[in-house]
């Protein structure tokens, strides 16, 4: 199950309704950074066939089957700090992020 907080989930729909198009967005997970992986998120205009669907808040969330053993139980917040804002991930997965915050390790 992946979900997303109410703020979250309304600039999602915003930026959905800003672009004027798009069935939801689709996480994933990369090979990057210094800890080894780096969540990424992207618009879903058209959904794979393969990929894993939930609905939060109002928001269609695709994943990568491959990519759920990462992102199983998984949050998505959206934090504003100090002149800083942006989506922020909560994994209970997760064992350690690096310094600068970009990459995680399972």
């Amino acid at each position: 199950m992946i979900s997303l907080t109410p703020l979250a989930a309304n600039k999602v729909k915003h930026h959905l309704e800003y672009r004027g198009k798009g069935h939801g967005i689709k996480i994933g997970v990369k090979t990057t950074g210094c800890s080894g992986l780096a969540y990424t998120i992207e618009y879903v205009d058209n959904p794979m066939q393969e990929d894993l669907s939930f609905v939060s808040e109002g928001v269609h969330i695709f994943v990568d089957p491959k990519a759920m053993p990462y992102l199983n139980g998984l949050t998505m917040d959206w934090l504003k700090k100090g002149l800083n804002e942006g989506f922020d991930f909560i994994n209970p997965n997760e064992r350690d992020r690096c310094g600068c915050g970009e990459s995680f390790r399972i």
